[in-house]
Order: C-alpha cells, then structure tokens, then sequence
C-alpha cells in the first residue's frame, strides 16, 4: 500500500509553469468558485475570529497549487479580517499563511510572485507566507496551532488508487468504456474516500484551536444514477484508442485516476461519524464546466461551442496532463485532448456537477 501512497504523490500535480498548458493560465473555473464562495468564507473567519482574537492568526490553504490562485485566499482572509478588526476597534494580526500542495507542485512559481503579492498589501500589514509540502491526508502541524483551514477544489483526490483488480472491484467490460459514475461503480473508490475524508478531518481537529474552523469546496455529484466525470470521459477516449490499436490494452487496464465524487449526504454521514466538527453550513452550487453556470455571462463568453470545448480541454489537460503522460508516455497527449475537446461540444448540456462548500467548527 505504501508503494501506492507514494505513486500518487510523485505524480499527482498540477502543470506548473506559465505556458500555454500551465495550470496558472488555465485556472479560472478554480478562481471563479473562489469568488463565488468568498461570502461563506466571510461568515466562516469571522465566527472564528470574533472567538480566537490573535496576535498572530494561523491559516493553511491545503491543495494550493501554483499560479494567481494561490494567494487569492490569502488576499480575501486579510481584507476579512482588516475590516472586521476595525469594526470591532482592535488591533490587526500579523498574519501567518501556509501552502500546503504535494512534492511536485510548483512552489518556485509562488515563491517568484511574492514579491507583486507584498506589493499589494497596505503598508500596516505583515504577512507572511510559508510552503508546507505534503499529503494533507495525515499530520502537517502541531496540536492547537492554526486557527483556520481553506481547501479548494483538492479533497475529491484520493490518497491513492484503490485496487480495482481485486475480484469484488474489477470493471466489467461495459464499464472500460463508461463515462458515468453510477450505482454500480466500484465500491473501493467510496471506501477510500471515507477513509481518506475521516483522516483528514482527524488530523485537522488535532491541529485546530479551540472553535478553529475551516472552509472546504469540492467537486461532488448528484444524488442520481448517472453523473458524467472527467475521468469517466477519458476512460471512454482511451478505450477508442485501445480499439483503434492506438494504446495497449493492457496499460487502459492499469489506468485509473485517484478520484472520488462523494454526494452531499455521504460527506455529511462521513463527518457525523467522525465527530469532530458542526457543520455550520453545507451548500451545493452548480457548476458547469465552462464555468459559465457560475457568472452572468454564461453562454455569451463563448463565441461558439467549439470555443466552449477547447476552454474545457484546456483547464483539464493543466488537471490531467502529468497523470496520462506519466502512465501512457507523452506521444498520446495531443490526440487525447483533441479527442476530449470533441467529446465535450458533444456532451455540453450534460457537463455539469455540484461544488460542495462546507463550513466547519471545531467542537470545542
């Protein structure tokens, strides 16, 4: 199993760097539910401050990544706190950030633009900024030393890749070509993300303050039998190409992303049992993949679907890209990702899924 822990961790990254494939240029759909959340994130820190006044507040935004996300939280959490240290005619914090992001993210990029990031800061604010390399399913600070946690868009990814050639979980052969999730998919992936979810909220209880809280956003599903996913629809792609003797069968047999789309019910079950925290709020937002269901503009962004679905085929490939290229080599890149961005003007009226927001206090 650690063989399979460490994999993951190896490979499992975002495309660093600012190309034309990088995930800092093909992060908008990240920074759009960034936005959309900031009001929940508000209600969040200042619950939490108005009970955990410090001198030095503690946040860590777990999954940070690379690009102009990545101080995005950091920005909101100051202008949160800011305002509401002068509504309450107290002295403001210094400020102490962590990324945290698996060893292979692109943590030069974010140390590179830190200076513009201080830049913009008002001159009585201190802030500092620090890296925190690693799993966030298990140990990544002392007892009782920070006071909040953000993670967005990260806790759908699993520890690792469940064993799908076990007899109780290998994939009929309907389901090589599958693009749903559905109530037959195998019941490992739930099982690991429970415990992946259950780890996680145990290590964050531990190293929250008292009344700590945290704010989480991920990718869901609908509580329906079908609910397409990325990885549903490059599995169908993949399985083209094994017919077209373009890909070994054998290698689309060993191929299977660590992710997991939990329903809202399964989250809050996972949380009850676990016990450590109340759930302050727990909200679902419709996301579509071109993120167009998330502003005012909507289909007008888009000059014509095609345009729709190279925008989708591109954020994806800066989600996906290590991963195919780690385990099918570069050579198939270029034609997966043309045959993704077809597939999806295809599918365009059936490409959505929830974003689970969850706000979170630590029971004292």
């Amino acid at each position: 199993m650690a063989s399979k822990v460490m994999a993951v961790e190896r490979v499992l990254h975002m495309n660093g760097g600012v190309g034309e494939t990088s995930y800092a240029n093909n992060s908008l759909i990240q920074r759009k539910v960034l936005m959309r959340v900031r009001p929940i994130l508000e209600e969040s820190i200042k619950k939490m401050y108005c009970t955990n006044a410090s001198t030095c507040l503690k946040v860590a935004d777990l999954g940070c990544s690379s690009g102009p996300n990545a101080f995005l939280v950091a920005s909101n959490v100051i202008d949160i706190v800011n305002e509401t240290s002068r509504r309450l005619k107290i002295e403001t914090p210094t400020f102490q950030f962590f990324l945290n992001d698996l060893f292979g993210n692109d943590f030069n990029s974010i140390f590179q633009s830190l200076p513009e990031f201080y830049y913009t800061l008002k001159q009585d604010t201190t802030c500092l900024i620090n890296a925190m390399p690693g799993t966030f399913y298990g140990t990544l600070f002392p007892s009782n030393s920070i006071h909040f946690f953000h993670s967005s868009y990260s806790l759908h990814w699993l520890s690792q890749v469940p064993d799908l050639l076990s007899k109780e979980a290998k994939l009929s052969d309907d389901d090589k070509g599958n693009i749903y999730v559905t109530s037959t998919s195998p019941p490992s992936y739930a099982k690991q993300f429970k415990e992946d979810f259950t780890l996680f909220l145990r290590s964050r209880s531990r190293e929250l303050v008292p009344g700590g809280g945290m704010l989480l956003a991920f990718i869901g599903r609908y509580d329906t039998s079908q609910n397409i996913t990325a990885a549903g629809l490059f599995r169908m792609i993949l399985n083209d190409m094994v017919l077209e003797n373009l890909i070994e069968e054998t290698k689309l047999e060993h191929f299977n992303v660590p992710v997991y789309v939990a329903t809202a019910d399964e989250v809050k079950e996972i949380i009850k049992e676990e016990g450590s925290f109340s759930v302050e709020r727990l909200e679902s937002i419709e996301t579509s993949w071109d993120g167009s269901s998330l502003d005012d503009k909507g289909y007008e962004s888009f000059k014509d679907d095609n345009e729709r679905g190279k925008f989708v085929a591109r954020y994806l490939r800066a989600v996906f890209e290590p991963l195919l290229k780690a385990h099918f080599g570069e050579g198939i890149v270029e034609e997966v990702f043309l045959r993704f961005q077809n597939k999806v003007v295809q599918l365009l009226p059936k490409l959505v899924y929830p974003t689970l927001v969850i706000s979170l206090t630590k029971i004292a």
